[in-house]
């Protein structure tokens, strides 16, 4: 029984550590609108609001660069989260040049703004509504770096009892 409360106590360590090693920047706290992407309407301009997604373009124009964004919900983290659903698409610009070879399309990115206006563009024959929000923050977020499966545990890729037992063989015998 002590064996197993100092396990727990370890457990608990480690995650409340953990956790305080995710941070969220200053610029994306605060309280924002719920509202998303796709729900947005002509009554909500000037509504501050805080959104996350993935770059699908960037467009450099005179002065300004503009991002067309495919929405995602937010994470605790304040990043996008890792989903097959989308909340819709947005348009967000920014004074200034961002260089589309570092704000590459699938890029994560999460920011907040003001909505100033909503314009209609097609998406392949559809007529889309999109928010335009006009950048107060952004952030660009790393690329997200994943294991292959086999990669787990202490004897990656054999498994169980090197090299003995288990699925893989140090040998072909």
């Amino acid at each position: 029984m002590y064996y197993l409360s100092k396990i727990s106590s370890l457990v608990i360590l480690t995650c409340l550590l953990c956790s305080a090693c995710t941070s969220i920047p200053e610029q994306l706290k605060g309280e924002y609108s719920s509202l998303t992407p796709e729900a947005t309407t002509e009554k909500d301009l000037q509504t501050p609001v805080r959104w996350a997604g993935l770059i699908l373009e960037t467009r450099p124009e005179d002065g300004h660069t503009c991002f067309e964004i495919l929405s995602r919900q937010l994470e605790t983290s304040m990043r996008p989260a890792v989903a097959d659903q989308s909340n819709g698409r947005f348009i967000a610009c920014k004074s200034g040049f961002y260089d589309p070879e570092v704000f590459k399309k699938k890029r994560e990115v999460t920011l907040t703004g003001k909505i100033i206006y909503i314009d209609v563009r097609k998406v392949g024959d559809y007529d889309y509504h999109f928010p335009i929000v006009d950048i107060e923050f952004m952030s660009l977020w790393p690329v997200r770096r994943y294991r292959p499966y086999y990669a787990y545990g202490p004897y990656m890729p054999y498994y169980w009892h090197y090299p003995h037992y288990g699925r893989y063989y140090r040998y072909p015998f």
